[in-house]
């Protein structure tokens, strides 16, 4: 096939062009090939400049996606990338060429999608499960007639810092006779520099090479056949193959320290080159005729192919929004500080403050906001790679141990160490604050990476505190207030992107609820001999200023009401019960998923006091929310401010339930409401 491939009258089409489905690139040369894949880095880089997206990490992989789809045939074999950021390349060789909108509404996801190709499995972009995958489906090709097809796992370095990966190569090793490759793709980084042991041991295997000739099924029938031999030739021989077997062994870690992995029972291949497309597919290839689990160790540079990526040492363009294409500066100009910063300064603040503050992260030092920590006190700042579950499990050992943890991680990483922080740290009343970056709607990035579950999961944790800050400034306050109690977990939890302008509060009550807004003429309510508003509006975090918005749009209506943000939304503050009972109708306003969210808890709560006032709970729905902003999410899901309004005023005048209390004497009205 030719540079540029005819297609109709006159019509030339590029090389990425021509490719409509994984065969076609099997038609291409060795210098094709090579054209290819630089022709998809100068797609990958303007395109993803215009959009923002996961560009350093699919840069770092174009030879190694071409060289698995050349030699084995999805979607009869199956290929699971863990993570999935890093599957741009696999998109554009399996019919997906449009980039214009990536990541963005109705546009192609950041991520494998089910519903965009056959050729995507997992859409989960949590890390370190791809292997747990691919052990599931080996099993049921193998229990289904069909043990020919392959699974090829594609892990990243990073992803083996967590421990799940290593609970399913315990269960693949076990099985010889599963077609199942893993590959790893080791460019030394998850977001940022891998780390640990595992970190170390892959440095040594970075400066070595292996033997191929170990992978031919030959190799392993002569073995089998000389271990038998001597096996069954009496001491003599039982003595001579202990002997070999342990000269041999030596003589292989010293010229290639594999032994991590083939003492698991797996086959390795490698290190290899993952940027020398004739040496990755010799390797597929020997890894596929082994017929077992192998391991192919691919070394490949995060960025590569773009200076600027490459010049980037914090993440080599792990993540970018909108750049130049040309020096990869950032087009946006810079605004309001985001949450994110504002976190940072404060903890390393309280660090200098306080030396039994540790900061623990999992691979997410910068994202985090814990860098500035980290420089200021490196002995008190853990990254423990992609381990959730240890890490807030460590956590209870350092409180034991008479410090404070405080453990950040984005919110949606939080599900995975659920268990640890109800049974470790909970149980155990252990002084540890869990800070949640990226809370409530994430926008661009997804299903999976919604942070809107944490509200709802941890009510269930026994004497746990939650935070929800509705700005800068009572983000400090609420951390400040978090790392202060040393017999309970905290958590504080705020959005993605730029902290918005401050809500200054009219008063703050005695257990720390801000009332941001009384608005309206307040009526009298004859039952109890005192005035009453209608709506108390319960803002929670960063809809406070959607509470706002809501007052503001009631009161154009003639519907009086109270704003408050409770700042700590559990447990329940008793001045919102007491108010709940001077107002018609409560409406809780929050962005985590309203099954069993904050509303729900201030609705037992309410009830458990007596206090039978109307509450709707506003949130998003139990539903995996598709990507977009932030904005179009909310929209969708109904919670904007104008919906939310408008559903109130109608329980207001008691053509919607739940019903606000009737004031006495009033007629409900009737005819077709106002639209706000």
């Amino acid at each position: 096939m030719p540079r540029n491939v005819p297609r109709g009258r006159g019509i030339r089409v590029s090389l990425l062009e021509s490719i409509g489905e994984p065969r076609d690139l099997r038609a291409l040369d060795e210098e094709q090939m090579r054209d290819l894949a630089a022709e998809i880095r100068r797609f990958l880089v303007a395109n993803v400049a215009r959009t923002g997206g996961h560009l350093g990490p699919n840069l770092g992989v174009v030879e190694l996606t071409l060289g698995l789809h050349r030699v084995f045939d999805s979607p009869r074999d199956s290929l699971v990338f863990d993570t999935g950021h890093q599957s741009y390349v696999h998109k554009l060789v399996t019919g997906r060429q449009n980039f214009d909108t990536l990541r963005q509404e109705s546009g192609l996801a950041g991520y494998p999608d089910r519903a965009e190709s056959k050729h995507d499995i997992v859409e989960s972009s949590h890390a370190s499960s791809s292997l747990s995958w691919a052990d599931g489906i080996s099993r049921a090709r193998v229990l289904t007639g069909e043990g020919d097809r392959y699974v090829v796992a594609v892990v990243g370095d990073g992803a083996l810092t967590g421990g799940m990966a290593w609970e399913a190569v315990n269960n693949i090793a076990a099985d010889k006779d599963r077609k199942v490759v893993i590959v790893v793709n080791d460019n030394g980084r998850s977001y940022a520099p891998t780390i640990g042991g595992l970190a170390n041991h892959l440095g040594q295997l970075r400066q070595k090479t292996i033997d191929k000739v170990r992978t031919l099924p030959v190799y392993e029938d002569t073995l089998d056949a000389v271990k038998h031999r001597l096996q069954n030739g009496g001491t003599v021989g039982r003595f001579a193959y202990k002997s070999l077997h342990a000269a041999k062994k030596g003589i292989k870690d010293w010229w290639a320290p594999q032994g991590l992995f083939e003492d698991l029972g797996l086959k390795y291949i490698g290190p290899i080159d993952g940027h020398d497309q004739a040496v990755v597919e010799e390797a597929l290839a020997q890894a596929k005729a082994y017929e077992g689990p192998v391991i192919v160790h691919a070394l490949t540079e995060k960025g590569r192919g773009y200076a600027p990526a490459r010049a980037h040492e914090a993440d080599q363009f792990h993540a970018v929004g909108v750049i130049d294409p040309t020096t990869g500066e950032p087009l946006a100009a810079g605004g309001a500080a985001s949450w994110t910063s504002v976190f940072g300064e404060e903890i390393a603040a309280i660090a200098d403050e306080r030396a039994d503050i540790v900061g623990i992260t999992g691979a997410m030092l910068i994202p985090v906001g814990l860098k500035t920590m980290a420089e200021r006190h490196p002995d008190r700042v853990i990254d423990v790679g992609i381990a959730e579950q240890h890490a807030l499990t460590s956590a209870a050992g350092l409180a034991f141990g008479g410090l404070h943890p405080v453990v950040a991680i984005y919110a949606t990483f939080l599900n995975r160490a659920y268990d640890q922080l109800l049974m470790d740290v909970a149980l155990h009343r252990a002084g540890v604050t869990v800070v949640l970056d990226r809370a409530g709607v994430t926008g661009p990035d997804g299903p999976s990476h919604h942070g809107m579950w944490d509200l709802s999961l941890l009510q269930s944790v026994p004497g746990i505190h939650i935070a929800a800050p509705r700005d800068a400034e009572t983000l400090r306050e609420e951390l400040r207030e978090a790392v202060a109690v040393d017999d309970a977990p905290t958590v504080v939890r705020f959005s993605k992107g730029t902290v918005g302008e401050p809500i200054q509060a009219l008063e703050r009550l005695a257990d720390g609820v801000d009332v941001l807004a009384r608005r309206g003429t307040a009526k009298p309510d004859a039952r109890e001999g005192r005035d009453e508003r209608d709506v108390l509006l319960v803002g929670v975090g960063t809809m406070a200023a959607t509470a706002l918005e809501v007052s503001e749009r009631l009161e154009a209506q003639g519907i009086s009401s109270t704003v408050v943000d409770p700042r700590w939304a559990l447990p329940v503050p008793g001045s919102i019960v007491s108010m709940a009972a001077r107002h018609r109708l409560v409406v809780s306003i929050e962005d985590g998923v309203r099954a069993g969210g904050v509303g729900a808890r201030i609705r037992q709560e309410m009830r458990a006091a007596g206090v039978d006032t109307a509450l709707n709970e506003v949130g998003l729905p139990v539903e995996f929310l598709a990507h977009g902003s932030r904005a179009q999410v909310l929209e969708r899901a109904g919670v904007t401010a104008r919906q939310i309004a408008q559903d109130t005023l109608a329980q207001v005048l008691g053509t919607k339930v739940p019903f606000a209390r009737p004031l006495a004497g009033q007629e409900l009205p009737t005819g077709q409401l106002p639209q706000l």
